[in-house]
């Protein structure tokens, strides 16, 4: 077989959810490639979009991994960590706040809270970040980021001066915001590929609600907590946003009375696209924290220098475990297409299974999707031998790329 010499094969995969992490996948990819080209040039980089393995892929992309203490979901301590170089963090909700955190895996979705998060964002200002990437995705709460903000010193109180307990189904009894010591952040940066607003039949308790426990009446009960939330909320801050130059003001709001909800538009930070990310932190993030919200899969190719890595590549691999019509809005292999034309370079596809079309494909810039069901029907024996049976798409690709079938 006819091989040139020419540029390398960039693998810049996400996680097989169920099977493989993203690093593990492009081991497998980087030996089946070998298996057909044993001196092929390879370069890696493990992905995230934004949710969970985010703290993996800035860790491999030379950030030093940092382990604290930390309150998880329901309130037990954890030991949870994030990811540092400099003066930047990288922190994942996942971490601290995440589904995998609950113990024993029982839901708790009224009272589940992003307090852990807070702490982990409090951690990396204490050792001395002044930038802080939040990756948002797998949440076991729906608190609005309540938990988030108390435990960066924001308290809420009902309308007896009585702090709140954590969790989403509290904040209906809220009545006062005290964001004297609201603690300084910096510069946030919220990685999303979520663009659902806070509240209503698209916002984060009806969407999201039920994955984490909730039923149809603890998702009325949640929007309706979330509700009483964002309109405190907005009239402490108003179209502006607390933002990090006004941390440690005095802003207390008193109960409905005084504070009247503001109409939709671009100053309602609840219908912001992304205030729903993460059970509603993503608006906490914004309205209080002055964040910026950003594709995740962009965020993470930046901190792991993508462009360099891509400059010279003859093919870029990319992949998840399932391309779908989700895999278009925001997730990984899409991210890594779009940085990939940028640099001029062709994409393929591995995925466990692919129902996307060609015209998807290539509309996405995706030449080619190569599905571990193609050569291994049964969805059980593939989640099982992903590993094996990626090295086998590898093979392939490697054989197509060195020909020109593919490429």
């Amino acid at each position: 077989m006819p091989q040139s010499s020419a540029g390398h094969i960039l693998l810049a995969t996400d996680k097989f959810k169920g099977s493989l992490s993203a690093a593990e996948a492009t081991s497998h990819l980087a030996a089946g490639l070998r298996r057909v080209a044993p001196g092929l040039g390879i370069r890696t980089i493990p992905v995230a979009d934004g949710g969970e393995g985010t703290v993996q892929a800035a860790v491999e992309a030379g950030f030093a991994r940092v382990l604290t203490r930390a309150t998880g979901p329901t309130g037990a301590p954890i030991e949870a960590g994030f990811a540092v170089r400099g003066a930047t963090a990288v922190i994942e909700v996942a971490e601290a706040s995440g589904l995998r955190r609950l113990p024993r895996g029982e839901a708790a979705p009224l009272s589940a809270t992003s307090y852990g998060t807070g702490q982990l964002i409090r951690a990396a200002i204490e050792a001395g970040c002044t930038r802080i990437i939040l990756g948002l995705g797998g949440s076991a709460c729906t608190d609005g980021g309540a938990g988030l903000v108390q435990a960066l010193g924001a308290r809420l109180l009902d309308d007896a001066g009585r702090e709140l307990p954590r969790g989403g189904a509290a904040l209906a009894r809220l009545a006062r915001i005290d964001l004297s010591e609201l603690v300084a952040v910096g510069e946030l940066i919220v990685a999303s590929d979520v663009d659902n607003p806070l509240l209503g039949p698209s916002g984060a308790a009806a969407v999201y609600g039920p994955q984490k426990g909730a039923t149809a009446e603890d998702v009325a009960l949640l929007d309706a907590a979330l509700a009483n939330w964002a309109r405190l909320v907005q009239g402490t801050v108003g179209g502006r946003g607390f933002g990090p130059g006004l941390a440690g003001a005095r802003a207390d709001v008193a109960g409905a009375d005084s504070c009247q909800a503001p109409g939709p538009g671009p100053a309602d930070f609840s219908q912001v696209p992304g205030a729903g990310a993460a059970g509603g932190i993503g608006f906490a993030a914004m309205s209080l924290l002055g964040a910026r919200l950003e594709p995740g899969i962009d965020i993470v190719l930046d901190l792991a220098d993508f462009a360099t890595k891509a400059h010279g590549a003859r093919l870029i691999i990319t992949g998840e475990g399932s391309l779908d019509p989700q895999s278009l809005r925001g997730k990984a292999p899409a991210g890594v297409a779009r940085a990939a034309a940028r640099a001029g370079v062709p994409v393929v596809a591995v995925a466990g299974v692919c129902t996307l079309t060609p015209a998807e494909l290539e509309a996405a810039g995706i030449r080619a999707a190569y599905t571990l069901s193609a050569i291994e029907p049964d969805l059980d024996r593939c989640i099982l031998d992903a590993g094996p049976l990626l090295e086998r798409l590898a093979a392939t690709i490697a054989a197509d790329a060195l020909i020109g079938a593919a490429v």
